[in-house]
């Protein structure tokens, strides 16, 4: 039975051999990765970390043993904010734990400086309200996002089970997303980008390939078609950093076509031609793989035709380059 708004939420995690010797609070933000260190350890301390087998005091610097298992409580979650905003959406499929929906391009995913409203997260309150705190109060049901101007798939969790699920997937590397990408100039390959990423040392709106002080990330990419003036790839992320893919591309010279932050506005595109394919995940209470696939929109196939490429079967893609 889900809990209702005024319960807590009860979870048990247990310790395994390879866990034995941590800290409680590294130990279990190991186990919730939805959760930072600082709310584990403020949850230890606010009482809500019990131990199944008697134990010394609770507290995060407690060395954890094999056997041994906790019970967090997690308090109900706070009211959001962000108010119900009936937008459209275009919902691929929903039931009482996720939603999948195909994002159009130019839809802002959260509210933030310069969009205070009008956006998928107002959309999504206004259509399922019970969503308000689900992983965070000011970005409820969020495990993943894309950019403003890239047009496809977002995976919504609409519990708290969904989320912790949905999160330890993606953190794993469980969760597939697959793009599609049209790029200025001939790549006519696959391959794989594999260059740190961190905030742009002159330009706070922008992120850069950083050696020394990126985090890591690998983009995958084969090309479907290409000329001299520009390539149609298929990517695959095995990270999910800010503008991954947009940076990447630039790093190899091969930026986004219409990209006006990455690259150049050649007037050949009305955006950033870079569209969230597809999405393959497990269901959180079934277990069980669910694949979803978006043709990308029109003005996608319009530039794909300026640039003398042509449009594909897209439902019939499939994943050839080794991971």
């Amino acid at each position: 039975m889900k809990p209702t708004p005024a319960e807590s939420e009860k979870i048990v995690v247990s310790v395994g051999p390879a866990q034995k010797g941590l800290r409680l609070d590294v130990f279990l933000a190991s186990q919730l990765s939805e959760f930072s260190r600082s709310r584990i350890r403020a949850l230890i301390e606010e009482g809500r970390v019990t131990a199944e087998i008697p134990a010394k005091e609770i507290k995060p610097s407690l060395t954890v043993m094999e056997g041994q298992a906790y019970r967090i409580s997690i308090p109900p979650p706070a009211p959001t904010d962000i108010p119900a905003q009936a937008i459209r959406l275009d919902i691929l499929f929903e039931d009482e734990e996720i939603l999948v929906i195909n994002k159009p391009a130019g839809l802002v995913v959260h509210p933030g400086a310069g969009n205070p409203d009008k956006t998928l997260l107002n959309a999504l309150v206004a259509h399922c309200p019970h969503i308000t705190g689900v992983g965070g109060v000011q970005r409820p049901g969020l495990v993943h996002r894309i950019d403003k101007d890239t047009s496809g798939l977002l995976a919504i969790a609409k519990t708290g089970k969904a989320y912790r699920s949905l999160v330890r997937q993606l953190a794993g590397r469980k969760l597939s997303r697959e793009y599609l990408g049209i790029v200025k100039g001939l790549l006519n390959e696959k391959g794989m980008v594999d260059a740190a990423i961190g905030r742009h040392p002159s330009a706070r709106n922008r992120m850069a390939v950083r050696a020394e002080t990126g985090k890591h990330a690998i983009t995958h990419f084969q090309t479907l078609q290409a000329n001299a003036r520009a390539s149609l790839l298929h990517l695959k992320l095995e990270t999910g950093r800010t503008h991954q893919i947009r940076v990447h591309m630039e790093f190899i010279k091969h930026p986004i076509l219409g990209d006006r932050v990455y690259g150049e506005d050649s007037g050949w595109a009305p955006r950033q031609m870079l569209h969230a394919l597809r999405l393959t995940l497990k269901h959180p209470l079934s277990g069980d793989p669910k694949t979803f696939t978006a043709p990308p929109p029109e003005d996608f196939l319009e530039s794909l035709q300026k640039m003398g490429l042509e449009s594909k079967k897209w439902e019939e893609l499939s994943w050839t380059v080794e991971d």
